[in-house]
């Protein structure tokens, strides 16, 4: 199995940066799909960003250009480098894994977004 585990969440002002962490370990593959989600309090739960292997990624048009996936093949980890944060940004944020025959998620962190 694949064992996924999200990092970096906590308190961050209005405007301001914050950086996620996902860390994959247990019997990862070479090449897989992964991205992050988040659900707001009382909202469905709605994609941020996915990339692939070849580090081709896609982003929700309404956060392309504060929002930016990458990872890193060697560690296997997944970045989510979010700027610019508004108080709308407080959800709590999820990573996965997708392989060709199961996808993984993690517990999620809660990102807090308030003055």
């Amino acid at each position: 199995q694949v064992e996924v585990v999200e990092s970096g969440g906590g308190l961050a002002q209005p405007g301001g940066p914050l950086r996620l962490s996902c860390s994959a370990s247990g019997d990862v593959p070479r090449e897989f799909s992964t991205g992050w989600d988040r659900q707001a309090p009382g909202k469905e739960r709605e994609l941020i960003s996915t990339i692939t292997t070849r580090h081709t990624a896609s982003y929700t048009d309404a956060l392309t250009g504060r929002f930016t996936i990458a990872r890193d093949p060697d560690t296997n980890t997944v970045y989510l480098y979010m700027n610019n944060l508004k108080p709308e940004d407080t959800a709590v944020y999820y990573c996965n894994v997708k392989t060709d025959t199961q996808s993984y998620w993690g517990p999620g962190t809660q990102v807090t977004v308030s003055s």
